[in-house]
């Protein structure tokens, strides 16, 4: 019953300045615009031709997509590698891209992203057994996407 209209989009020329305007906006994966144009209601070779304009435009880089996702995954909702590139693969940017975005993750600033992840679960958490709040916080930094082994060496090292 509340159904958006949306207008179909006929000319690739309105598309593109659309198109422009959606990726000026905010970075966007090359999927994510591509699936924008079809919903606007563009034919293939239509869309392929307004992503191939946005690429030569630079209104459009996976790898400017890729870093900045990674960053923002980071520093503002505390996710680890595993769930980063999760997310990436979704987005179906390519395996050499996400590789060289998680590297620009400083491994410093990782551990201590860790720590402040595990710390604050912690002060929520009311179990009083050792073995089993221990449990929980591994498994909650590992819905967050961390490594296990990292994990282990964290709550190994200090007293929560």
């Amino acid at each position: 019953m509340d159904q958006q209209k949306t207008t179909r989009i006929t000319d690739e020329k309105v598309a593109l300045a659309k198109a422009e305007h959606y990726c000026a906006y905010q970075e966007r994966s090359q999927q994510e615009v591509r699936d924008k144009l079809y919903e606007w209601g563009l034919y293939t070779n239509a869309v392929e031709n307004v992503i191939v304009r946005l690429l030569t435009g630079n209104f459009l880089n996976e790898e400017r997509f890729a870093n900045a996702y990674t960053r923002g995954k980071f520093n503002q909702k505390g996710w680890g590698k595993n769930k980063i590139k999760q997310g990436l693969k979704f987005k179906k940017v390519s395996d050499p891209l996400i590789k060289k975005a998680l590297h620009s993750i400083n491994g410093d600033d990782y551990l201590q992203m860790l720590h402040k992840v595990i710390q604050k679960k912690a002060a929520l958490l009311s179990e009083k057994d050792p073995y089993k709040r221990k449990y929980k916080l591994q498994q909650y930094a590992l819905s967050r996407g961390y490594e296990n082994d990292l994990i282990a060496d964290v709550l190994k090292n200090s007293e929560l």
